[in-house]
């Protein structure tokens, strides 16, 4: 992890250049005097950086550079290549991103450049230079962000398809090599020279769209690379290297392109109100976008942040007040900016900077408010944001940088979530296909350990085991120590060697969980000829050559013996595969007279370990008592808490144990210490069993060791 601030970073995105009229001497002493300690600054203005090609006007941010300093408040430098200026689309139009073959999108929102073409790198990269020239040394300067939220467009412009013809030639170094890889034998598409290969608009062969995809994300993955080493010419050694990450973003492979920099850092945004309300009111068919909805979606995101680089991270933007279009305005109850801030925190988060600190007057996101309203005077969000920064000035280092615990490890496959994009297996209520099935069937799974009072750390496939050998893998012994419960849902892309590796880490003492579709293609996206879960049947004692959708939930019941206890109305979702258990216990039936003859949830011990297959995507309460089932005991110590109230636990860097206790309602709760513990904040001492007395919408921040 690269050195950061001894304490947690507050703060949030900067603009005096949007400013209506000068207000930036008022503006930082209101930051200071809400203990703010970092501002994002820059990054979206390249036209006023370089106003024509080759004229650079840098002298307006010396002000705010000084001014924050004088404060001691640290600034991240942003470089502004998102956002390009009408003179250089004016001079090339031909950077344009393409979003069809030939069909160039129009000007007039952001990102609308092919990052790779020569004239942009070259003006992207002259402007980059001029600004990290100018102000990389300012002493307030701690660390940049180049470019911002990479990875919006899937471009298909001529030079990127060339480039990927490219790509595959070294990949595959011949023709009839891809023509067997990809099966094109189908409908008749083999190829008898590169010349041949058609462009992606209309294909509809499932392995060129995983080649494309992938494609798509090394090119960001390069860019951001690119910039990055620019930056680090002219880096001290205490200052970092970042991008800010919009996770659903359709060009971007998270754990790739962390790779090139120092520390990750990503945009959260979540449903206020009553979407941070327990217990959950949001239908479980809700769909999960750039903006979750639900507590435990929220931490599912700080959770898949943690998981790019698996190591703390930055929160460079998250919610001020209404976010969104001007038809959404849902700021935060009093009490709920408190709240998502230390559940983030809790979960690993260094930084928590807002986006943004004075709203708009002009432009798309007039209705994006920030801490400051239209009227630029301090009010209830900014009071609620100062009452917050005295708590992390209080907390001090105990909580930057906290490692969250984890009573359950989850793999996430980006490259199986690209291809049930295009290919889904689920579909909606209307029976149209569900583009959003990959998360479909993950997120009940870590929704259902969440409610369990479970904590999860999210494990890319490739940091398990990387087929590529461009890192190292760890080792399925260790894995099993660290992991003790691993669930693999949605691994419908999967080498041979990482199947085996799963195997391994049962074998080796670990408690696999096999999902829906795990297993069942290759890494080219072909159908396994092996009975499924390929490679696995062995070892999981049971198999399948048969699924179906389901148009209706299905009930499901513990089978004789089982150790679950079902709730009435316990069910299955979605999808059923048709398990035979060969050498396995069936823990979960359904109840209906045809799928009855399969069993829902199976077990069988293998090695140290055990094999648990889940053929359905099970509906909460079914996920509820799975997770409770597979960790017996939260590692966190708290138990018998009401349903509002979640206690989120790590260790600090001095070692110190850490609880993060929240209330989830307006409605005020009690719960008991698992040991005896200090409030971090009001410094008052708990014994063991002692109430913690929680008001609406409230945060205990607790200690011990």
């Amino acid at each position: 992890m690269f050195p950061l601030s001894p304490r947690v970073l507050f703060g949030a995105a900067y603009y005096p250049e949007y400013q209506p009229y000068d207000r930036l001497k008022e503006d930082l002493d209101l930051m200071a005097a809400a203990k703010f300690t970092v501002v994002r600054v820059g990054e979206s203005v390249w036209s006023t950086w370089e106003p024509e090609s080759g004229r650079f006007e840098l002298d307006w941010l010396q002000p705010v550079l000084d001014g924050a300093h004088e404060r001691g408040i640290a600034v991240v430098l942003g470089t502004p290549t998102y956002a390009v200026p009408p003179w250089l689309s004016r001079l090339y139009p031909e950077i344009a991103v393409e979003q069809a073959t030939g069909r160039p999108m129009g000007w007039g929102a952001r990102q609308e450049a092919d990052f790779s073409h020569p004239a942009f790198r070259f003006h992207a990269e002259r402007v980059t230079r001029a600004v990290l020239a100018r102000y990389a040394a300012h002493p307030a300067v701690i660390g940049f962000q180049v470019d911002n939220e990479p990875g919006l467009r899937l471009p298909h412009n001529r030079g990127v398809f060339q480039r990927f013809v490219d790509h595959l030639r070294q990949t595959y170094g011949d023709v009839e090599t891809l023509n067997r890889a990809w099966g094109l034998v189908y409908w008749s598409h083999r190829l008898s020279t590169w010349a041949d290969l058609w462009t992606p608009d209309g294909n509809q062969q499932p392995q060129y769209d995983v080649a494309w995809r992938a494609f798509q994300a090394r090119q960001t993955t390069e860019f951001v690379a690119w910039q990055a080493a620019i930056a680090r010419e002219y880096a001290r050694p205490d200052q970092f290297v970042t991008t800010c990450l919009a996770y659903e973003h359709p060009a971007m492979e998270d754990d790739e392109v962390t790779d090139a920099l120092d520390v990750t850092a990503a945009n959260p945004y979540y449903a206020m109100q009553d979407g941070l309300a327990l217990p959950d009111p949001t239908p479980d068919d809700h769909e999960q976008q750039w903006m979750t909805t639900g507590v435990w979606a929220l931490y599912r995101s700080a959770d898949r942040i943690f998981s790019s680089r698996q190591e703390p991270f930055l929160v460079t933007e998250t919610n001020a007040q209404a976010i969104g279009g001007t038809s959404d305005n849902r700021p935060a109850f009093d009490g709920q900016w408190r709240q998502a801030a230390w559940a983030l925190v809790s979960r690993g988060a260094r930084m928590i900077e807002y986006w943004h600190w004075h709203t708009l007057h002009f432009g798309t996101e007039t209705s994006w408010l920030g801490i400051l309203p239209h009227s630029g005077r301090p009010g209830r969000v900014y009071a609620e944001l100062a009452r917050l920064g005295a708590e992390f000035e209080t907390a001090g280092g105990l909580v930057a940088g906290l490692e969250p615990d984890a009573d359950i490890a989850m793999v996430y496959s980006v490259p199986s979530k690209w291809l049930m994009q295009k290919y889904p297996p689920l579909a909606r209520a209307d029976g149209s296909p569900d583009a959003a099935s990959y998360q479909r069937i993950f997120d009940p799974f870590y929704r259902g350990a969440f409610e369990a009072g479970r904590q999860v750390r999210i494990l890319h496939a490739r940091q398990l085991h990387d087929a590529r050998g461009e890192r190292e893998g760890v080792a399925p012994e260790e894995a099993a120590r660290r992991h003790p419960v691993l669930i693999a849902p949605a691994l419908y892309l999967a080498e041979d060697s990482l199947l085996d590796w799963l195997a391994a880490y049962a074998e080796a003492g670990g408690h696999l969980v096999l999902g829906p579709r795990t297993g069942y293609a290759d890494q080219e996206a072909r159908a396994r000829h092996e009975p499924a879960p390929a490679r696995l049947v062995g070892a999981a004692g049971v198999w399948y050559d048969e699924f179906s959708n389901l148009s209706a939930d299905l009930p499901v019941r513990a089978a004789p013996g089982s150790p679950l206890t079902l709730p009435p109305g316990s069910t299955a979702t979605r999808w059923v595969e048709g398990l035979t258990a060969a050498d396995a216990t069936a823990l979960v039936e359904y109840d209906h007279p045809h799928f009855g003859r399969w069993p829902a949830v199976t077990t069988r011990r293998h090695g140290a370990g055990r094999v648990t297959c889940v053929g359905t995507v099970p509906g909460r309460d079914l996920a509820r008592e799975l997770a409770a089932w597979l960790a017996p005991v939260a590692v966190g110590g708290w138990h018998g808490l009401p349903e509002s109230v979640t206690a989120i636990t790590g260790t600090a860097a001095d070692g110190r144990r850490v609880h993060v206790v929240h209330n989830w309602s307006r409605q005020p709760a009690e719960v008991r210490t698992p040991a005896a513990l200090t409030d971090v904040l009001d410094g008052s001492a708990l014994d063991a069993g002692a109430p913690v007395r929680l008001g609406a919408w409230d945060v205990r921040l607790l200690t011990s060791g």
